[in-house]
């Protein structure tokens, strides 16, 4: 692998490299994916088996992809807040919006590590890809976040693109991520290095496993997610009143 940039986990680093690619991410995602990313997206809100009228939380929004499988559950009496730290995505949000007249739809640009959202306020918290954006003591900081905003008996649950762990797709996998997608990234940008970032972060990530075992340490009760032979992992949880919040002790 290239020596990555230092600070590839740098909240500013982060919210610049997504500003570049905010016009064409929505496309490149599902070219990354190859057309799975919908699906994904899809299968991830429906572990949280949401009713209507519920508070439901999207960390990292993007461009607000994840909202019509969270909306047709929850219905025009729940509530959606959608988080993003990046403005030109929040723009993007702004405008998916307008698609839903009627619902109740709050943007925030926030950082996900530390938001205005109310103690206890959810009873469900989505993430869609942006859990590889994450250093290992960022993720103790989501976990502690998530905790802090869930309601008791709440869930959350994250999906996001992964290493395979079979080698003979692995390789070809990786390969289309971080030398494929560059090109592509030049072919909409004329900036193959932004996207070069996206094969970067997912070979570090590998998978979330780490996820699992930090969101287990903060007092969750965490499964393990798998899609399409670990192209994509995730985890579900659920926040239970018994259990204190270890991160707090930390």
């Amino acid at each position: 692998m290239d020596d990555p940039p230092q600070n590839i986990y740098n909240p500013d680093f982060v919210e610049k490299l997504f500003s570049q690619m905010s016009g064409t991410y929505d496309r490149m995602n599902t070219i990354t994916s190859f057309g799975f990313s919908v699906h994904w997206r899809r299968q991830c809100a429906a572990a949280l088996h949401l009713q209507p009228a519920m508070k439901v939380v999207d960390l990292m929004t993007g461009m607000g992809e994840s909202w019509p499988f969270v909306l047709n559950k929850i219905g025009r009496e729940g509530e959606l807040v959608a988080l993003d730290f990046c403005p030109e995505m929040i723009h993007f949000a702004e405008q998916q919006k307008e698609r839903f007249p009627g619902f109740s739809v709050s943007i925030l640009q926030e950082n996900a590590l530390q938001s205005s959202i109310p103690d206890q306020y959810a009873d469900a918290v989505i993430s869609t890809f942006g859990l590889k954006t994450f250093s290992p003591e960022q993720l103790d900081q989501l976990a502690a976040e998530v905790w802090r905003i869930l309601k008791p008996g709440g869930t959350f649950a994250m999906v996001e693109v992964s290493k395979p762990g079979f080698w003979a797709l692995r390789y070809p996998y990786l390969f289309y991520l971080k030398k494929v997608i560059p090109k592509l990234g030049k072919l909409f940008l004329g900036n193959p290095e932004s996207y070069r970032m996206l094969g970067v972060y997912t070979e570090l990530f590998e998978n979330s496993r780490q996820a699992q075992k930090t969101f287990e340490r903060a007092g969750f009760e965490v499964q393990y997610l798998r899609f399409f032979a670990g192209c994509a992992t995730g985890i579900y949880g659920k926040k239970h009143a018994r259990f204190p919040n270890a991160l707090s002790k930390l």
